[in-house]
């Protein structure tokens, strides 16, 4: 009577996404969102009938119970449970019966249902209404944990007063959807009752809440339905997302989605990095995937970190240079003294040289560096050499020279540096 397997394997996958972006670029990701077969965070309470008619229906949960609690705990470590039930107006104080407060303790959920007894029950209807309306805000007799999934599961074999002890259907469903509770009604076949849905109260509730109606339910298969109607309830999956400026993402389909517990919600990620987005930048987006609204867990955490390419090339240019006394002379370009004028918008810039004649190159250098160029077509090769003073080198080449800037990204621009050739 366990729960499927996959009720453990549930969350966001890819849980992380990590790639490099141009800005003005959206990115897709196919984004699978598994819900689990149980709720998360879920407060169970479990109304029961508890006329004369139901004692084999209230048996066997009695002999289930602790495997139930077991069962959901391990699928959803935080589950609650509670126990309430109910008889007809005519029964005085056991009209009403909270036999426990939401507990964590299978013991105390196994006290609590070992404590009802099948007894009065008068006609036909019962009293279920007014406990309906008891166990949500109309009578706040639970204590239901903030952002906890709420779970009402009603069984009995008979259909309800209508009023209740004063409480009609409509406050009933009210009082529920106030918790913003979901209600599995189980429709117990015990031969006796006219059914839970012979007037459409059940169908009512479920459908008002978000909720399961389950017919013709054999006594001793309960505890089964009560395990099954846990495991297919409607999962609402929705999305809390936080992401620097210049990042943003979007799903496809949008968001809501409802599908039921335990399948998945299959989206496209659209991930947008802005046109001014800072290159070089790594910027993040957050979801939190929600089920019922509640948060699951770190498993439906989903982190985006995006580097944001550089694409902005450098700036190049063959500028006046010094001579090696500091001061540039006139006339600075046919003399030869040049500087490797390079600036990018981020660090991390070099500057190479090439003779553009024999296509050697040297190089790296630091933008800012001085130099001389003497062009002697007549020589065997391109040379380079400490120059003096405030001229870091001399490069003496057949040809004239391109610098090429080259920033961190590898984005690069160029400039030309001619001279006259060298007189023979």
């Amino acid at each position: 009577m366990a729960l499927p397997a996959s009720a453990l394997a549930a969350g966001v996958s890819p849980s992380t996404v990590d790639q490099s972006v141009d800005p003005g670029t959206t990115i897709h990701v196919t984004k699978t969102v598994s819900t689990p077969e149980i709720p998360p965070k879920p407060d169970i309470v479990l109304v029961v009938d508890s006329t004369g008619s139901m004692d084999s229906a209230i048996n066997n949960v009695k002999a289930a119970m602790t495997s139930i609690v077991g069962d959901v705990q391990t699928a959803q470590p935080e589950a609650q449970f509670a126990v309430v039930d109910y008889k007809d107006e005519g029964d005085g104080a056991g009209v009403f019966t909270r036999r426990t407060d939401l507990t964590p303790t299978p013991a105390t959920a196994q006290a609590a249902i070992n404590a009802v007894s099948a007894s009065g029950g008068g006609d036909t209807p019962e009293a279920q209404l007014n406990a309906l309306w008891q166990i949500g805000n109309g009578g706040d007799q639970i204590s239901f944990r903030p952002g906890s999934s709420r779970i009402v599961v009603w069984f009995g074999d008979a259909s309800g007063h209508d009023p209740s002890l004063g409480h009609s259907l409509a406050d009933a469903t009210t009082s529920l959807t106030d918790v913003s509770a979901r209600v599995i009604a189980i429709n117990v076949d015990s031969g006796s009752g006219d059914g839970l849905n012979a007037t459409g109260q059940a169908t009512s509730i479920t459908g008002a809440t978000g909720g399961t109606f389950m017919p013709n339910v054999d006594p001793s298969g309960v505890s089964t339905a009560i395990l099954d109607g846990l495991s297919n309830l409607p999962a609402e999956v929705t999305a809390n997302t936080t992401c620097d400026t210049g990042l943003s993402v979007a799903f496809t389909p949008s968001l809501p989605q409802t599908v039921p517990s335990g399948t998945d919600v299959v989206l496209d990620e659209a991930i947008t990095v802005a046109a001014d987005a800072p290159q070089g930048s790594t910027l993040t987006c957050t979801t939190t995937f929600l089920i019922n609204g509640a948060e699951a867990g770190d498993e439906f955490v989903q982190t985006v970190n995006i580097k944001v390419n550089d694409v902005t090339p450098p700036t190049m240019a063959c500028g006046p240079g010094v001579n090696p006394d500091g001061v540039t002379p006139g006339g600075w370009q046919n003399a030869g003294f040049f500087q490797m004028v390079a600036s990018d918008n981020l660090p991390g810039v070099t500057v190479s040289i090439k003779d553009n004649v024999t296509g050697t190159t040297f190089g790296p250098y630091d933008p800012g560096t001085y130099f001389k160029l003497t062009q002697a077509p007549g020589i065997a090769a391109s040379t380079v050499v400490p120059f003096e003073g405030a001229v870091d080198w001399h490069f003496t080449f057949k040809g004239d020279a391109t610098l090429t800037a080259t920033d961190a990204a590898g984005n690069t621009a160029t400039a030309t540096c001619s001279v006259p050739p060298k007189k023979k």
